[in-house]
């Protein structure tokens, strides 16, 4: 690899302290990319199951969970520059359902207690988390709204249990709710990208796993991205783990053959729902870093992309609206990316955009550096929390040789 590139013995680096954390029992296994100028560094690491399954390799198969949303955005974008959807349109025209919304008074009170919806709920609204709903990171089990949703069984949040309603079916089922908050008024995390596939689908006519299929994966080469795995790729798909602090043990939470993804689900999620691979997501997070292209594929136009990876969220959103401590201080959130605004670490570049999934997985592209950097793990984590995924972010910057 050439000097002006990556550094060969500072990616030895990298190999050496990833290594430690599957040592350590931390998780069974990974896979680490590094692209940058054209140069490619891929290691794999560990193994695809706790106790054996096989070694992890390349072309290992991960639940990317939210690393979902991204690929939902662009989607999206697709058919708004085919005019198919315009960002200021309210949804109702293709999601009637969602048309005349009531909204809570307040967060913690009875469902019945709302007032009207001052505008409709807008596509831009779905891109930024601005559509009034998503998830309560305050502990919220005992609030009526929290009950309503797991009572209809939508699945939002974490992509485990999967909800069992097909599209217009979960439409229908989170239409009977209010919104917790005004449209355009606070951000929330998650539901947003949700409705966005059930509108990415009336829009194009089409199920969403075939648009997403048609439209973005087969154009890029990504051959192994979908919302299920085929019994023919069953064995490469890794199994997932949550940690017991009790006993400090890994606990299997998803196995790979009579795993949620093993059959296609009810409901595609546009939220949570992809499994893919490094190389499959390379091609993705390339694609954006070049401003749309891929090759002698054009996805988006350069101007589209620079639009979704703008902050959009305003300083005084981003004081009412809770997600990780600290959060906002150094990113904001475009359209199903968030994207670095402050230079606070060696990692932090601003300009940098991507996202991470909370079963263990980590993507970022960086324009000033030519720099797309993905991390495929299986334990359930919240990324800012997690060593391994704080680690990664660092061992790519410092690999850095020029």
């Amino acid at each position: 690899m050439s000097a002006e590139a990556l550094s060969r013995a500072r990616l030895g680096r990298m190999h050496d302290v990833m290594a430690g954390h599957v040592e350590r029992g931390e998780l069974p296994g990974l896979v680490t990319l590094v692209s940058r100028r054209g140069e490619v560094h891929v290691d794999a690491i560990g193994t695809k199951a706790a106790g054996g399954g096989g070694p992890m390799r390349r072309d290992t198969l991960f639940r990317i969970t939210s690393m979902t949303k991204p690929i939902t955005a662009v989607a999206a974008m697709i058919l708004v520059e085919e005019c198919r959807l315009r960002l200021d349109e309210p949804v109702d025209r293709l999601l009637p359902e969602l048309a005349d919304r009531e909204v809570l008074k307040r967060l913690d009170g009875p469902l019945d207690d709302t007032v009207p919806a001052k505008r409709p709920i807008t596509v831009r609204d779905l891109l930024t988390f601005r559509m009034g709903f998503g998830i309560i990171m305050e502990p919220s089990s005992s609030y009526p709204i929290q009950q309503a949703m797991n009572a209809l069984q939508l699945g939002i949040g974490p992509p485990m249990p999967a909800t069992p309603h097909a599209p217009n079916e979960w439409l229908r089922r989170f239409a009977t709710l209010p919104l917790m908050h005004q449209p355009g008024e606070k951000w929330m995390y998650d539901t947003g990208a949700q409705v966005l596939g059930v509108l990415i689908a009336r829009a194009s006519g089409q199920p969403l796993e075939t648009f997403l299929r048609e439209r973005i994966f087969e154009p890029l080469g990504m051959k192994d991205t979908a919302f299920s795995v085929p019994e023919s790729k069953l064995e490469r798909l890794a199994s997932c783990y949550r940690f017991n602090p009790e006993t400090s043990a890994l606990e299997l939470q998803d196995g790979a053959a009579d795993g949620q993804w093993s059959r296609p689900p009810a409901f595609p999620s546009g939220s949570s729902g992809l499994v893919s691979t490094v190389d499959d997501y390379l091609a993705f997070g390339q694609m954006l870093l070049n401003g749309g292209r891929l090759g002698r594929e054009r996805i988006l136009s350069r101007p589209t992309v620079e639009l979704m990876t703008t902050d959009h969220v305003t300083p005084a959103q981003k004081a009412v609206s809770s997600f990780a401590p600290g959060f906002w201080d150094d990113s904001g959130w475009g359209f199903g990316v968030s994207m670095v605004t402050r230079r606070d670490d060696v990692s932090m570049v601003p300009g940098r955009f991507g996202w991470a999934g909370g079963f263990g997985t980590m993507w970022f592209s960086d324009p000033r550096e030519a720099l797309v950097g993905i991390l495929m793990t299986q334990r359930l984590v919240y990324p800012g929390t997690s060593g391994a995924i704080v680690d990664f972010g660092n061992l790519v910057y410092q690999a850095i040789d020029d």
